[in-house]
């Protein structure tokens, strides 16, 4: 019944229905893992108050190169607890535009905070509202501490897709804090993060807004590994479906087939020489056959003829002995 499985297309059909499902098991297993990495970010974030800071230099690779950012850290190290030593330079500060805290849009302030080797990461000191001259406009930026300042924050990654840097009223102004396209204005190695003020020491001064974390949404992606997970059996069970489907027609179309009759038995083979010959005794027999029959037909043909006109010529003769004895018997009226 079943047969029809081992046939070209039915065995493309089952190698296309591994391929798709092992293609969907493995998007699973990739969402899988973007849930367990934005897990632990969220894990994180909330932990950022209970957990101790680490040294920021631990965790990330010390820039060495003027103009340029040091490595990138990846995700797995996103709103780490850190400290760090240095010195704010307000002269390379930077305000980014276009920031939104609860609704309303500001500024965020970052000022390079130069550690001891010369290399400097940038802190994010909080948000702070537009001014009334518009969302353009420079904001007016409490000062920041002066002297030594030990940080305390969480790593920041950079913010693909870089914006157009300008110098602004003494800053430097952009819409994105993408650290590539930053350090090319900035005197100095820049780290490829940078911090999320939480405290200082000296602490900082009043005006500024905590920048809210976000939490990643990882059950987004936890629900779309079972989504794929599912789908990946949906080949299968097409491709059972398709079978019995098929299967069932076959059957149907046997059964509803009538029976031939039985079939008729073999003649014995003859030789070939033998059937050339009786071939010929038939041709010859039909055509002598053929010829009789033509002469029969001719001579019916003539005797029919023949009596014919036989009998045409007495009907005349008759008809003219009728009229010659009309013809006598009205002239012996008329005398």
């Amino acid at each position: 019944m079943y047969r029809f499985l081992l046939t070209p297309r039915w065995l493309a059909a089952a190698a296309l229905a591994v391929v798709a499902s092992v293609v969907m098991v493995m998007l699973g297993n990739w969402q899988l893992r973007r849930y367990h990495e934005r897990h632990e970010i969220n894990t994180r974030i909330d932990a950022a108050d209970s957990v101790s800071a680490v040294n920021l230099t631990s965790v990330l690779a010390a820039p060495t190169t003027t103009g340029t950012a040091g490595a990138a850290p990846g995700e797995s190290l996103a709103w780490t607890k850190i400290t760090v030593t240095g010195q704010y330079d307000t002269a390379h500060e930077i305000q980014a535009r276009g920031r939104t805290v609860e609704g309303d849009v500001g500024f965020e302030i970052l000022t390079p905070l130069r550690l001891a080797g010369g290399a400097a990461v940038l802190i994010d000191r909080g948000w702070v509202p537009a001014p009334e001259a518009g969302a353009l406009a420079s904001p007016v930026v409490p000062a920041a501490p002066t002297g030594e300042v030990t940080v305390i924050g969480q790593i920041h990654l950079s913010e693909s897709r870089p914006a157009p840097v300008e110098e602004r009223d003494g800053r430097l102004d952009t819409r994105r804090v993408n650290l590539p396209r930053l350090a090319g204005e900035l005197p100095f190695p820049v780290y490829g993060a940078y911090v999320l003020l939480t405290t200082s020491t000296p602490a900082d001064a009043a005006g500024f807004t905590p920048v809210p974390i976000e939490h990643e949404d990882a059950w987004q992606n936890g629900g779309y590994s079972v989504q794929w997970w599912l789908f990946s059996v949906m080949p299968y069970v097409l491709l059972f479906y398709q079978a019995r489907r098929e299967a069932a027609e076959n059957t149907a179309a046997a059964e509803q087939t009538p029976a031939g009759p039985d079939p008729l038995p073999e003649e014995p083979a003859r030789a070939p020489a033998l059937d050339r010959v009786a071939e010929a005794d038939r041709r010859k027999a039909a055509k002598k056959a053929a010829r009789s029959m033509d002469r029969v037909e001719e001579a019916d043909r003539r005797n029919a003829a023949r009596s014919m006109d036989r009998v045409e010529e007495a009907d005349r003769k008759a008809a003219a002995v009728a009229a010659r004895k009309a013809s006598t018997d009205t002239d012996g009226s008329a005398g």
